[in-house]
Parts: structure tokens; C-alpha cells; sequence
């Protein structure tokens, strides 16, 4: 088969692939895997309890049911989810949103494809735009998102030293330049993969800054608050027309119903609709359909303040002390987990790259990420991609425990 540069660009191996296929292949294996590297939600009683009711109710009422499969849903989403967002969100924050406002994807993944190619690349002024990434290291999923590949630019982060094993990431603002060829700014709060959370400042700042350059702040919003509310720190999500906000239900314990929420001035939610129409012709609506009423009643903001964040956070701090014992010896470094389901791990002078430990944990069954996949648009050459990987907490506590111990084995024999 003759492939198309396009093509070629989206079959070749890329960090997303191997770890989506990492998933699948340990889901459908014999052999024992300690799941340690994707971002599949934990499947709690009391969330998942909370969908099979709604699950209930929906096959229940007939014509629920018929309309949620049996119907194209608009290319906008199905307006009554798109007013419950809306009502929602305003009633929180007191926000003026209105159902011009919203747009459902099919999942937050799909949403960035859009956003991205819709802002980047070559213009019909002949300019090549780029997607800026203020703060390194973030998402692996927008790394292979741009038709075009040189669609990105990235700055690297300031990094301070909280304490002998804890460190935290900050946008350099004495470094970020932000060009007349920017598209949009990029940031994800919580951040995947490091747990990191934005200061409130560091928001301002970088919205003053697209402000004045007249381009959208991105900001990834799936781990974040009101839902799914796995942040441990105290903050409150911003929005204006100048910010285009991405929600998800994956998180909530939804992940395979494939269900993204941009929020947005209402020219970009024309634009996403229309990506959609060509796509897909319409986003899958069952995902809406199930969260409708737990969103008008308010619930979803419940489970995820009293359920879905004290969960998480008691795990991320049971994984960082076990890995402190662990680790005793080795110059290492957590990421300070402020939210997300993730701890990033740097270890210092990691005399192989993460590349070589990840294949090495692999064949002992451990599946993680390997750090340098986290890099989006950073051209510069820089060590510090090499030694840092990304593993999950979310899974069964044995999981977890039997992973991490053979984590600090590995890492310790690198060492040697």
C-alpha cells in the first residue's frame, strides 16, 4: 500500500500507540501485568454504581433510550446535555454561558486534533502558525496531534527544589516568547504526565498573554474541577472568550463512551461543530445520555468532591511513601502530586535512558511511559528527558506496591 505523507505520519510509531497498544495487548494477555502506564481510571463502587443506575434508568425510559442510540445527535451535541453543562457551570462559577457555548466530542483526544489543526499549521496569509506549550513536559497525546509536524513550540521549565526527593515544574516567563506566528497557547491543569497545577498567577499571566497577542489559551481541563475533581490543591477553573476550556467524562469512570466537552466562544464551537460533521457527522451521544441528570442535579460535582478526589489523593500518597523507602539511596526526584492519576519520577544522572528502562521494566511485566515522549515541540537537547518516566496509581493497591518495588529494583541496577 502506497501511504500518503499524511499517511506515514499517522502510522508511524509514536509515544500514544505504544501505549495505547501497551493496554491493550497487557488487558488480553495471559501473562501477570502490573499496569503502571496508562491513564485508565480506577473503577470505584460508588462511580460505578452511579452509572449502572443511570444505565437502568435510560434503558427504562423508552424513549430516552431510542433517542441516545437510535438518533444522530446534532453535530454540536444533543442540546439538553449542552444545557446542563451550561446551567452548571454558571450556577458554580457564575459564568454567562450560554448552549452556543459548548460542543461534545468524541473524547477530549479527538477535540485537540481539532483545535490543533484548526489553529496551526500554514494560513491562507502564508503564515505557518504553531501551538505553544509554555511548560514542559506535558501530554503525550499532543505530541503526533498536527497534520503538519513542525506545528509546535515549547519552552523549557523552571524547576524548583521543594526538598532532597520533591520538585515542581514553572512556566520560565523570563524565557517564554511568545511569537507573531502563535496560534494558541497550550497548558493542561492538572498536567498529565507530572501531577503539576498552575498557580492561579501563572494562569493570569499566560491569559493576559494571549490576550494581548489577540490567540486562544488552551487549557486541558480533564483531570481538573468541578469534574472529575482530581486536584489536590485549591483552585478555581477560569474562562472567558478568550479561552477555550476541554472537559471530559472519561475520568469520572467513563473513558469508553468517548465523551469531550469543549468550552468556547461560540465562533471556535461553529468551527468544532463542523470538524465534527465532517468527521463524524455527529459526536456518540450515549456518554451525554448516561451523565445528563447526574450534571442538572448537581451530583457529578458530589461524587467527584467527596468520591473520585480523596481516592486519588490518598493513592498518590501511599505511592510517593513507598517509593521514598524504595528509592532509599538513588538521587531521585517525584514531581509534587498536586492532581491527576500520575507520578513523575526523575532520576538524576540515570546512567541509561528512560527508553532502555522502560524495555527493561517491560520484560519483567511492569508497564510505564518513558519521560522523553513528553517533549512536544522542544527541539533543544536536553538529558533531563532521558531520565524521567510516568506511572500511574490509579490501579489495585497490589498492582501498584508490586509495580513500584520492581521499579526501584530496575532503577537501582542501572545504577550499578
Amino acid at each position: 500500500m502506497k501511504r500518503s505523507l499524511t499517511g506515514t505520519r499517522f502510522t508511524s510509531q509514536t509515544g500514544i500507540l505504544q501505549l495505547m497498544d501497551d493496554l491493550g495487548k497487557a488487558l488480553s494477555g495471559s501473562r501477570k501485568k502490573y499496569m503502571l502506564g496508562g491513564g485508565n481510571p480506577a473503577i470505584l463502587p460508588e462511580i460505578a454504581a452511579a452509572w449502572r443506575r443511570e444505565m437502568r434508568a435510560l434503558l427504562e425510559d423508552e424513549s430516552r433510550f431510542d433517542r441516545a442510540v437510535g438518533q444522530y445527535d446534532t453535530p454540536q451535541g444533543r442540546p439538553a446535555f449542552l444545557k446542563a453543562i451550561t446551567g452548571m457551570l454558571n450556577r458554580e462559577y457564575g459564568w454567562d454561558l450560554t448552549e452556543e457555548h459548548v460542543a461534545v466530542t468524541n473524547g477530549s483526544q479527538s477535540a485537540f486534533f481539532m483545535l490543533f489543526n484548526l489553529l496551526a499549521g500554514p494560513g491562507e496569509d502564508g503564515i505557518d502558525r504553531k501551538i505553544l506549550f509554555p511548560l514542559m513536559p506535558e501530554y503525550i497525546g499532543y505530541r503526533d496531534q498536527a497534520i503538519w509536524s513542525q506545528d509546535f513550540r515549547a519552552f523549557l521549565p523552571r524547576i524548583e527544589r521543594i526538598d532532597e526527593h520533591r520538585h515542581k515544574y514553572h512556566v520560565d516567563f523570563d524565557a517564554l516568547e511568545v511569537d507573531d506566528d502563535v496560534a494558541a497557547i497550550c497548558v493542561s491543569r492538572p498536567t498529565n504526565p507530572t501531577g503539576n497545577v498552575l498557580t492561579d498567577g501563572e494562569v493570569a499571566r499566560l491569559s493576559a498573554l494571549a490576550k494581548e497577542k489577540g490567540i486562544p489559551l488552551i487549557i486541558d481541563n480533564a483531570y481538573g474541577t468541578p469534574f472529575p475533581n482530581i486536584i489536590f490543591t485549591e483552585v478555581r477553573p477560569v474562562w472567558d472568550e478568550q479561552i477555550i476550556l476541554c472537559m471530559s467524562l472519561s475520568k469520572l469512570g467513563l473513558p469508553g463512551a468517548r465523551t469531550g466537552i469543549v468550552i468556547a466562544n461560540p465562533d471556535v464551537i461553529g468551527a468544532v461543530s463542523a470538524f465534527n460533521a465532517i468527521s463524524s457527522l455527529a459526536p456518540g451521544g450515549v456518554g451525554a445520555a448516561l451523565a445528563l441528570e447526574l450534571i442538572r442535579s448537581g451530583e457529578i460535582i458530589r461524587l467527584s468532591r467527596e468520591v473520585i478526589k480523596p481516592y486519588y489523593q490518598q493513592k498518590a500518597e501511599q505511592a510517593v511513601t513507598q517509593l521514598r523507602g524504595e528509592l532509599e539511596g538513588v538521587d531521585f526526584y517525584i514531581h509534587k502530586p498536586e492532581g491527576a492519576l500520575f507520578l513523575w519520577l526523575w532520576f538524576r544522572g540515570l546512567p541509561i535512558t528512560c527508553q532502555e528502562l522502560y524495555d527493561r521494566l517491560k520484560q519483567r511485566g511492569v508497564l510505564v511511559v518513558p519521560g522523553h515522549y513528553f517533549f512536544p515541540g522542544l527541539t533543544e537537547a536536553w538529558r533531563h528527558k532521558q531520565e524521567c518516566i510516568r506511572v500511574t496509581y490509579s490501579q489495585e493497591e497490589a498492582v501498584v506496591e508490586a509495580g513500584l518495588r520492581i521499579i526501584a529494583e530496575e532503577v537501582k541496577r542501572a545504577y550499578l
